[in-house]
């Protein structure tokens, strides 16, 4: 059997190597690289997902003549940068900096959808679930039906929203702090964000 050779990822663009330099080639960085566990070798695909494939669907890129549907947050500018709402299914990157209204523009979509009827659940990484009440009360939100977890392990999360019914709309804040059981790198890696 093959031994399992370490990978060695930047943590600032991804790049790859099979061992440690103090310089990232693809991105220039000094001191970003660091080694993580080499995730297609410690553990067969097949057990990684716990399941086999199944063949699915394939669909004609003409449709059906029907716009795909979406779920309008009643945030102006967020409803158009979204296409003119969130379509079901999407997956959606709210980035910038730090401390430049991220999560309290993910708080009140949150709440607008579920004032508007919409299952949603919120779940922090980064706040206790008080923190993140806290802001709600501070715009007015408190009152919104909206499903709150400050959980940063995503089997955790996968099973809480298979357990309930349905859910619309999930907002992860932020992804760089979840974590998952069948990567055996630290949280906030390249490898665990992209698992």
């Amino acid at each position: 059997m093959a031994k399992n050779s370490p990978t060695f990822v930047c943590q600032s663009c991804g790049a790859v190597y099979n061992r440690w330099q103090g310089k990232c080639e693809a991105c220039g960085g000094w001191n970003t690289i660091s080694e993580e566990a080499n995730v297609a070798a410690s553990v067969p695909a097949a057990q990684r997902s716990g399941r086999k494939g199944r063949a699915v669907a394939l669909e004609s890129l003409q449709g059906q003549g029907k716009a795909a549907p979406r779920l309008i947050s009643g945030i102006g500018e967020l409803d158009r940068v979204a296409g003119g709402g969130f379509v079901p299914g999407s997956i959606v990157l709210l980035g910038g900096d730090p401390g430049i209204g991220k999560s309290t523009l993910l708080i009140q979509a949150s709440a607008a959808l579920g004032r508007a009827g919409h299952r949603i659940v919120y779940v922090s990484g980064e706040e206790a679930v008080d923190q993140v009440r806290m802001r709600a009360g501070r715009l007015d939100l408190a009152d919104a039906p909206v499903g709150l977890a400050a959980e940063t392990n995503a089997e955790n999360i996968i099973a809480t929203l298979s357990a309930g019914p349905p859910v619309q709309f999930v907002v992860i804040d932020s992804i760089q702090t979840m974590w998952s059981d069948s990567v055996e790198s630290a949280p906030g890696t390249v490898t665990q964000v992209r698992t």
